[in-house]
């Protein structure tokens, strides 16, 4: 049976110069990588003493790394007063939030992430419109209704944020007639509406019609074209975005398509095949990627480890091999966990003992990276400047086998404290940070799932397309 690797090789390169930071954002990015060294690559690795020298070393005769801005767009920082005054802006947020059987909110943490843009459009005297979707109803339903949001939402604000009862129509054009400045006034679920998602011309066109300008902070929804995301930008000028969607893209654009080096990657999560794009699109910037979760038996299934009953994507183990031999022909460092945590069964009271990533016995499944994993993914960090995790390193769910995902989280909010950027980039590595109660030491949490994804994947999202140059 084989046994991992134990080597590391560094990628050579090296930190940009910098460059200045203005009030306006950038669209998603073409990335030029430079010329590189093709290095031998470790495919399952563990790290060795040597690390630092090796980073370093390289970094000594690196070139640097070239971003070529797509556009930039106009920001809602641009708007002052004379533009505000008395306007009517409609505001795309999201709002899509848990609920709890008593439609009680149970994490309002994008309804406090619209609030800076909300309360600098209220001070500039303009006239605030809502609007958002919950849920994937079907029709009017009512489960989806977004009124329970409003108490919270006025809290927030402070003052007392009416409810239309539909997001157009008659009704709606008297509650936004009747909005003071400084106002604001929530729509009703616009995917109540069949025509939201199919960003129907005349659906956007009645959105628009209640506004004079249009605002979309909506980041978790950008990559969608729909009517209250995309359509709507059409019919109002000025249309820009908002602080939230502005700081997502700061991070997601400007530190990961121009970081400060060393640049590695965490990604995790159940299958390779959720997770293709990303990681072909950030072997392109980074210097090491360290894999863990589920997908990382069907890398070692490719390389002929036996896994036993673990997760494997039969279809995609020549995808698998075909990554790490991109990784090195790029002289990327690809990490792959040396041992992991093995239980008999897919529950939170399943036996459970530590092996080598290389002997898996047969009816045992991996649901953890294993603790000499743990040194060694935290022993590659302590040398980056900046770090995107996105996918937990395990089933973080079963407290039996969280211990890998929790080690990394803090070690993350630990490298943060010391200036290094740490980037969570969606999803549950959001949830897990969120659980161990370091999100607030995180450089930047984002928001958006697959607004997050498809950013690292190297698209263009509709939402930010839609918005005006700057």
């Amino acid at each position: 049976m084989k046994t991992p690797q134990k080597s590391f090789t560094a990628s050579p390169r090296c930190a940009p110069k910098k460059t200045r930071t203005c009030r306006t954002y950038h669209a998603p990015t073409s990335i030029k990588s430079p010329s590189r060294t093709p290095q031998s690559s470790c495919l399952c690795s563990s790290i060795s003493h040597s690390i630092t020298h090796h980073i370093f070393s390289d970094l000594c005769h690196c070139t640097f790394f070239s971003v070529t801005v797509m556009a930039t767009k106009r920001s809602v920082s641009t708007l002052k007063e004379a533009e505000l005054k008395g306007k009517r802006v409609f505001v795309r947020v999201d709002l899509n939030v848990p609920l709890d059987d008593n439609s009680k909110i149970t994490d309002d943490t994008r309804v406090r992430a619209a609030v800076p843009t909300i309360k600098y459009l209220q001070g500039h005297g303009a006239k605030v419109i809502l609007a958002s979707h919950l849920g994937r109803p079907k029709g009017v339903t009512p489960k989806y209704s977004l009124k329970p949001l409003v108490p919270r939402l006025s809290e927030l604000l402070g003052v007392e944020v009416k409810i239309a009862n539909d997001c157009i129509g008659e009704e709606v054009e008297k509650l936004v007639a009747q909005l003071p400045e400084g106002g604001v006034l929530l729509l009703e679920n616009v995917r109540f509406y069949k025509e939201e998602e199919k960003n129907d011309p005349e659906f956007s066109k009645k959105l628009a019609s209640l506004a004079d300008v249009y605002v979309n902070d909506a980041f978790g929804t950008a990559h969608r074209a729909h009517a209250s995301t995309e359509g709507v930008a059409k019919f109002l000028k000025p249309s820009v975005a908002g602080f939230l969607m502005q700081k997502e893209l700061d991070y997601l654009v400007g530190a990961v398509g121009n970081p400060k080096r060393p640049f590695a990657a965490i990604v995790g999560g159940s299958k390779v095949s959720s997770k293709i794009g990303v990681i072909e699109s950030l072997l392109e910037k980074v210097n090491i990627l360290l894999l863990g979760g589920g997908m990382i038996f069907t890398f070692y299934k490719a390389q002929g480890y036996s896994v036993g009953s673990s997760l494997v994507e039969e279809d995609k183990l020549d995808l698998a091999k075909s990554l790490l031999e991109k990784a090195k022909a790029k002289g990327v460092s690809i990490l792959l966990p040396t041992d992991v945590v093995i239980a008999d069964k897919f529950a939170a009271d399943a036996n459970s003992k530590v092996v080598p990533a290389s002997a898996i016995p047969d009816g045992w499944m991996g649901l953890d990276i294993g603790p000499d994993s743990i040194k060694t993914f935290s022993e590659a960090l302590v040398i980056t400047q900046t770090i995107i995790w996105n996918g937990p390193m395990g089933v973080f769910e079963f407290e039996k086998f969280a211990a890998g995902t929790e080690a990394i989280a803090k070690k993350l909010a630990e490298l943060s404290d010391k200036g290094v950027t740490t980037i969570i980039g969606g999803g549950d590595s959001v949830a897990a940070v969120e659980k161990a109660g370091l999100a607030e030491k995180m450089s930047h949490i984002s928001t958006g799932g697959g607004a997050s994804l498809e950013l690292l994947e190297g698209k263009s999202l509709p939402g930010v397309l839609a918005l005006d140059d700057a």
